[in-house]
């Protein structure tokens, strides 16, 4: 009895090569998606830091009166700001506290605030609303602004 020789088995050389280009572009499109995965890993953390120092400064500019109680307008340093106007074109290169020394940590932030006079609350007077804008940006991928009203009705 002889065993006839056909009946070996194995790949040839092309399905070899083939398979092997297959596995590559998979891998390579795996390695990819955690590779762009890993890159952003940290813009969840920097998003909600920028939303909470947005919210902080919001908050300190929302606590003042609408009209100046001293009289004087346009207090010259942060700490001594006593109404929402004060606050208007205040610009900090890196996020500061409301006495205005600088948060450790937050040095890449930029916080920029507007005050308009509003006309966009129906039934309120454009003289007696004011919307407050704070912008904090960090890098060129993260710009967020928080807006709210203020009104003196």
């Amino acid at each position: 009895m002889t065993v006839p020789i056909n009946n070996q088995r194995g790949v040839t050389l092309i399905e070899l090569l083939v398979s092997i280009v297959v596995v590559s572009i998979a891998a390579s499109g795996v390695l990819g998606v955690l590779s762009m995965t890993t890159a952003r890993s940290a813009d969840p953390m920097i998003r909600h830091q920028a939303a909470a120092i947005a919210e902080a400064y919001l908050e300190e500019i929302m606590l003042k009166p609408l009209t100046d109680p001293d009289g004087v307008d346009g207090e010259g340093a942060r700490a001594a700001f006593d109404d929402l106007d004060d606050y208007d074109g205040l610009v900090d290169a890196g996020a500061r506290d409301q006495f205005g020394s600088p948060i450790t940590g937050l040095d890449n932030y930029s916080v920029a605030v507007s005050v308009v006079t509003s006309g966009a609350l129906p039934s309120v007077p454009a003289v007696d609303a004011v919307r407050v804008d704070v912008a904090v940006s960090h890098g060129s991928d993260i710009d967020f602004v928080l807006s709210g009203y203020h009104t003196r009705l």
